[in-house]
């Protein structure tokens, strides 16, 4: 009875997390332009989504901002985790303290702070405020996935490369930088997806007529939601879907031909 009771539970929650995101897939193939009514199967959506100029732009703006932002932010962060990890106890621990404030800080506080602090300096809002903003608040994440790798990394190793004769830099790139992969890499993800999603603080920093999904998604929602933003959720969530699958697909088919 308790098997029971759990698989029922564990169903139901199941069901709480992906029955929006089915009802959402299901529109976007109804005919109809209203949610209370099936008008027939239909791709139309579809069609429609790659033939609106707003939508793509929004899109190509969030796709772009978000590879830029993520980039920049991961080569920044990665850099900054070194420096803090030759610190001393007490430098290391001020500035892990500082690097958890804006995680810990509400993005509203984030968005209009940036706001004002690009009104003080002077600079016109658009891509450029938002792509400042991405960085700046990706730069923790960063910083908070490298800083393990680097805690489990064996000194020797790059005293050793020194000792053989490689320069400096050329010890780090073959010998540091490949242990700090994964988490350069779970924090390079982890910055894009922070990007790709935000809303409030590209509300705040971005300028008239420049939109992300986020703000566009966001204004369609006092005008009322065209269906082709249904086709435009599904298909980023096929996607995700199947990015997912393939990367945890990979490992099991790399163990398979060791065997």
């Amino acid at each position: 009875m308790t098997k029971i009771l759990r698989k029922i539970y564990v169903a139901l929650i199941f069901v709480f997390l992906y029955a929006p995101i089915a009802t959402l897939i299901v529109l976007s193939f109804n005919e109809s332009k209203s949610r209370a009514k099936w008008g027939g199967f239909t791709f139309k959506w579809y069609v429609e989504l790659f033939q609106n100029e707003a939508i793509m732009q929004a899109l190509t703006n969030t796709i772009v901002l978000a590879i830029l932002s993520s980039v920049i932010a991961t080569i920044i962060g990665t850099i900054a985790a070194i420096a803090i990890n030759k610190m001393n106890r007490t430098g290391r621990t001020f500035w892990m303290g500082v690097t958890n404030i804006p995680m810990l800080n509400a993005e509203i506080v984030t968005g209009i702070s940036l706001m004002l602090l690009f009104i003080t300096v002077g600079m016109r809002f658009g891509l450029v405020t938002i792509l400042l903003s991405h960085i700046t608040f990706n730069i923790p994440y960063v910083i908070l996935s490298v800083m393990p790798r680097l805690k489990q990394l064996n000194p020797s190793t790059y005293e050793a490369a020194l000792d053989l004769g490689a320069p400096p830099l050329k010890a780090f790139f073959k010998v540091v930088l490949p242990d700090l992969a994964p988490g350069i890499f779970s924090g390079l993800l982890m910055a894009f997806t922070m990007s790709l999603d935000d809303f409030i603080i590209t509300h705040f920093t971005k300028g008239p007529g420049v939109d992300t999904l986020s703000t566009k998604i966001y204004s369609e929602v006092r005008k009322g939601i065209k269906p082709e933003m249904y086709a435009l959720s599904t298909l980023i969530f096929v996607s995700v879907l199947i990015l997912l699958l393939l990367v945890n697909r990979t490992p099991k088919d790399k163990s398979k031909k060791t065997v």
